[in-house]
């Protein structure tokens, strides 16, 4: 299965809430109650991803809970703690231009204006103001970078994305 087919995790289950095998989620969208907009969920038990229905969810304090459709006591919930959510890719809602899933940014060749091979983006770092590219440089980079961080500010900095050729074009300076 290759990556764009891999399902995409949205959070993961936490310990079991109550009696009654409702779980404590754990959410990676923007939004905490976001992971809701997402129907059916697959959960990874025991290595093995398998399809599961949120019957009904609510804030608990600062926590969100939730309860899974045939979980219906305590220790099925404990079982379950820990467990990753995901979805499957199509499921994914469709984003506005220049805008990007950070997954399809990650593998990414990061070239300069001038053709310099930047290196790959490895990561996403989210800074509150805008997301920053992970850059590992080359091996055999000629400034001497293990990696850099460059701003994804599109205009100024990210000049072109081509997610059918994973390739990005900075303006950047490759000595920076």
């Amino acid at each position: 299965m290759s990556d764009n087919q891999q399902p995409v995790v949205l959070g993961k289950l936490g310990s079991s809430h109550g009696i009654k095998g409702w779980l404590k989620i754990t959410a990676y969208t923007d939004s905490v109650e976001g992971i809701f907009d997402y129907v059916p969920w697959l959960i990874k038990d025991q290595g093995v991803w398998r399809e599961v229905k949120v019957t009904q969810w609510r804030f608990q304090g600062k926590a969100v809970v939730a309860e899974l459709e045939g979980v219906t006591t305590r220790e099925q919930a404990q079982m379950l703690t820990n467990c990753e959510i995901a979805i499957l890719p199509e499921q994914m809602k469709e984003l506005d231009d220049n805008d990007f899933y950070h997954r399809d940014l990650i593998g990414c060749e990061v070239t300069n204006v001038n053709g310099y091979n930047l290196g790959i983006v490895d990561q996403i770092v989210e800074t509150g103001s805008n997301d920053v590219l992970l850059v590992k440089a080359n091996a055999k980079d000629a400034f001497g970078k293990v990696e850099r961080m460059i701003p994804f500010v599109t205009e100024q900095f990210i000049k072109q994305v081509d997610l059918q050729g994973k390739q990005i074009v900075v303006d950047w300076d490759p000595d920076f």
